[in-house]
């Protein structure tokens, strides 16, 4: 048992911890929409490793993570400028 901040008693039972480095992926696909849907990026997805967004133009862009992603999706919408 460990105490919460709000008072109650929170039990860690039924549920596993996430790692340090693991990524919550709802969240890192609502960010990455949130970051970049208005510059022309839609179908974010995350598949067995594989991050992905499709451009308005129809390009298809991957990374092994939403950092690599994001490093594609700037470079890509950069050389569209």
């Amino acid at each position: 048992m460990r105490g919460d901040r709000d008072g109650t008693a929170g039990f860690l039972m039924a549920r596993e911890r996430r790692g340090v480095f693991d990524v919550d992926q709802d969240r890192a696909l609502a960010e990455l929409e949130l970051a970049w849907a208005d510059g022309g990026y839609h179908g974010f997805s995350a598949d067995s490793g594989t991050w992905s967004a499709i451009s308005n133009a129809g390009d298809v862009l991957t990374g092994n993570t939403p950092d690599a992603l994001t490093q594609k999706i700037r470079a890509h919408w950069q050389a569209m400028q």
